[in-house]
């Protein structure tokens, strides 16, 4: 349980972090992170920093899969805590 926990710590952290920095490659116009990776992160326990990043960053905010997708991916990750949490119990 201890690491699963410290896993979704570090991978919602991870993907708040690679939000912001591509929030400022797009100020810069520089070089950004793709989409499917960011995506790749929230899908695989990172739903939560995605959505830090979607509504405190106000980043990506427009695209629908995102938009979307994120929540989507947040409620699925709290269903299968929730099932996972009931099994143990």
């Amino acid at each position: 349980m201890k690491i699963l926990l410290i896993y979704l710590a570090g991978i919602n952290l991870l993907s708040f972090l690679l939000m912001a920095i591509d929030k400022g490659k797009a100020r810069r116009q520089a070089w950004r992170i793709p989409e499917r990776t960011l995506l790749f992160f929230c899908a695989i326990g990172g739903s939560v920093g995605g959505l830090m990043g979607l509504f405190l960053l106000r980043h990506k905010t427009l695209h629908k899969r995102f938009s979307i997708g994120i929540p989507v991916m947040f409620v699925i990750h709290c269903v299968l805590i929730f099932l996972g949490w009931s099994y143990l119990l």
